[in-house]
């Protein structure tokens, strides 16, 4: 009986600390390439390491796919990422637990950034990029919005998002719109077709449009097309590749990134420990060392030296030619504006 109860207990005990490490697990689901690599390196390893969280990855967290898991009590995902546009398209869905301030401290977030669904976890922007072979510094180089559109000035392929956000903003500023007039511009019927007939003209030298954000920096690189919109880091990281590549900042349309818990998610409480982790001033200062996105808090800019800040899209001097995407917009617009723009692109 004694050997019987010391095995008993030897089992209970090499038991426990398996059942409590399986306890605190998580899967996260982002969009691949240098941005998801930036995360792992940045906040997934070093939150697995200081909490012993067991964390597996996935990519491409469509709001499809995501509606598809929370309509089917089939959720796999516990923390998904998107820009504002992808937050509230899955926000009027359903698809997103709330987030209250009792379950992650946001107070050094920027207050223009904060959503009641999702936690910011960086600024980014869309901006020109452009091949440095087919446009050299010896000769003109594509520099705004107009510049992308022209295509008799800059000939060559161009690759656009497969998505309207940042695209339709975009289109209008190359079709002369102020900054300050786009979204009361797009809010009316002749606006919006207004921005759309600028895409479609450029449809016959449109080679790519692109769903993951490493696609416009390889076929960059590829010489598939001279000029991508894209986002800032992922240029960044093919030029830190050697890549023949740059970007313009003489234009912009930042946004913010988030992390969201898919409502149902199995590991609520882990992925509500990993947001309150990103979200430390320290902590969200090191995105920026990985991939060139700015931090959404306050206090991260202390632990961010002057080399690395002149990389990011988040200056005050990068801003005052910026139009920030209006996510409420998109709140209120994005599934109309996403119909029209899929259409468009199918036509």
């Amino acid at each position: 009986m004694m050997r019987k109860g010391i095995l008993a207990a030897a089992l209970m005990a090499a038991l426990i600390p398996a059942a409590a490490k399986a306890a605190d697990e998580m899967v996260f689901s982002s969009w691949g390439g240098s941005y998801q690599e930036a995360i792992r390196k940045a906040w997934l390893e070093p939150f697995a390491k200081a909490t012993g969280a067991k964390i597996e990855e996935d990519t491409n967290p469509e709001v499809a796919k995501i509606k598809a898991m929370v309509d089917t009590n089939s959720v796999a995902w516990d923390v998904v990422t998107a820009g504002g546009g992808g937050l509230m398209r899955g926000v009027a869905l359903g698809l997103f637990e709330p987030i209250s301030a009792e379950m992650v401290d946001q107070s050094d977030v920027l207050e223009g950034a904060r959503n009641a669904y999702g936690v910011p976890s960086e600024i980014f922007s869309t901006l020109v990029g452009y091949s440095t072979k087919a446009f050299p510094a010896s000769g003109p180089q594509p520099k705004t919005f107009a510049d992308f559109w022209d295509v008799q000035k800059f000939p060559g392929k161009r690759t656009l998002p497969d998505k309207p956000e940042t695209v339709l903003e975009a289109a209008l500023l190359a079709d002369g719109v102020a900054p300050g007039d786009v979204y009361a511009t797009l809010s009316t019927e002749a606006g919006m077709k207004r921005a759309l007939d600028k895409i479609r003209s450029l449809k016959p030298n449109v080679a790519v449009w692109w769903s993951s954000g490493a696609q416009p920096v390889q076929a960059l690189g590829s010489g598939d097309v001279v000029m991508a919109l894209g986002w800032n880091g992922r240029f960044q990281s093919g030029m830190d590749s050697n890549l023949p590549i740059a970007m313009s900042w003489d234009q912009q349309i930042p946004q913010v990134g988030y992390f969201m818990i898919p409502k149902g998610a199995p590991n609520k409480a882990t992925a509500v420990k990993f947001l309150n982790f990103i979200v430390k001033p320290e902590n969200s200062a090191k995105l920026s060392e990985y991939v060139s996105y700015g931090p959404a808090t306050k206090g991260a800019w202390q632990f961010i030296d002057k080399a690395r800040a002149e990389k990011l899209p988040s200056t005050p001097e990068r801003l005052k030619n910026a139009l920030f995407l209006d996510i409420k917009w998109w709140a209120a617009n994005g599934a109309k504006a996403t119909e029209a723009y899929t259409a468009m692109i199918k036509g």
